[in-house]
């Protein structure tokens, strides 16, 4: 009998490792709904690469198409999904932001147009008018677009989440803001053909399309759980790249209500642009910065190296 309690008593300490370690909740505000540019967030939620750092993240979405990075300045939401054109103008604006990751490291943004319309140049959008999709942002892109490629006369409107309706409708002759991997794919799916411009091809640097920001005073006081956020990420991005089709599973099971055709066309043009790592290059944050203020976007130059931090350093 003694023999047989000491197993028993050997076998609950083995099994047994205390009580469980509790998991810092952050919250996540998206930059738009969600989508597969989201997908390796969602990844590393399915798959407990967030548990595993001692995190819990809640994933929201906006009401609005201008919301996540206000938010996440104020300390409302803890991180937030941007671009790297809204953080610089955030930062010429003084408003006190951190860039701590990336998740698409290429311009997905065009200006898109139905292609019946017949354009070839964006000069031939003069005395037209034009939708935007983020506000501060993209009509801001927009307007340095513009003035780098003899744009004119032009009517700006906030279609926000609208793109397909108000091309459609003939409301606008294109916007500025959709993501040639993933509205050129909607459309095609309600039989219309997409024609656009893409941003790098037309005069605007290179950059970081969708990056994780957070406020100051919440990398300050969260830094580790930040850092656990991140490299949780970057190892969804290393699953989406050894076993895509898994990684679309794990989407779908966190999205059920995704449109499966569309997301899964999308994310086959999507999968080229993940991010290879986290870290942000600064000498081509800083070129960018630079054409910002060159061309109109920001008003006050912009040293980047501020917004950039070492999330591995002391």
């Amino acid at each position: 009998m003694k023999r047989i309690l000491f197993t028993l008593i050997l076998a609950a300490g083995l099994t047994w490792s205390g009580p469980a370690r509790a998991e810092a909740p952050l919250t996540l505000m998206l930059d738009w709904f969600p989508n597969v540019d989201h997908l390796p967030v969602y990844v590393a939620q399915q798959r407990g690469y967030f548990s595993e750092q001692g995190v819990s993240v809640k994933i929201l979405s906006p009401s609005d198409t201008a919301d996540a990075l206000k938010l996440a300045a104020a300390g409302k939401v803890d991180l937030a999904v941007s671009y790297e054109p809204q953080t610089v103008i955030a930062a010429s604006r003084g408003i006190d932001v951190r860039v701590v990751g990336r998740l698409i490291e290429h311009p997905l943004t065009t200006l898109l147009f139905l292609k019946s319309a017949g354009f070839t140049a964006p000069a031939d959008l003069n005395g037209r008018t034009i939708g935007y999709t983020v506000p501060g942002l993209m009509d801001v892109l927009m307007d340095a677009f513009a003035r780098v490629n003899g744009i004119k006369d032009y009517q700006l409107v906030n279609v926000g989440f609208s793109i397909v309706p108000a091309l459609s409708a003939g409301r606008v002759d294109a916007v500025m803001g959709p993501f040639k991997t993933y509205e050129t794919v909607t459309m095609a799916a309600e039989g219309l053909e997409a024609g656009f411009f893409e941003l790098e091809r037309w005069g605007i640097p290179d950059y970081d399309e969708l990056v994780f920001i957070c406020g100051a005073q919440t990398l300050a006081g969260k830094k580790k759980q930040v850092k656990g956020f991140v490299q949780a990420v970057a190892r969804g991005i290393d699953a989406v790249a050894a076993s895509p089709d898994e990684a679309l599973a794990d989407y779908f099971k966190a999205v059920p209500d995704a449109d499966r055709a569309v997301e899964t066309a999308a994310f086959g043009l999507t999968r080229p642009y993940y991010a290879s790592g986290q870290a942000c290059d600064p000498v081509r944050w800083q070129a960018f910065a630079d054409f910002a203020l060159k061309h109109g976007l920001i008003e006050k130059p912009v040293a980047v190296a501020p917004l950039l931090p070492d999330l591995n350093a002391d």
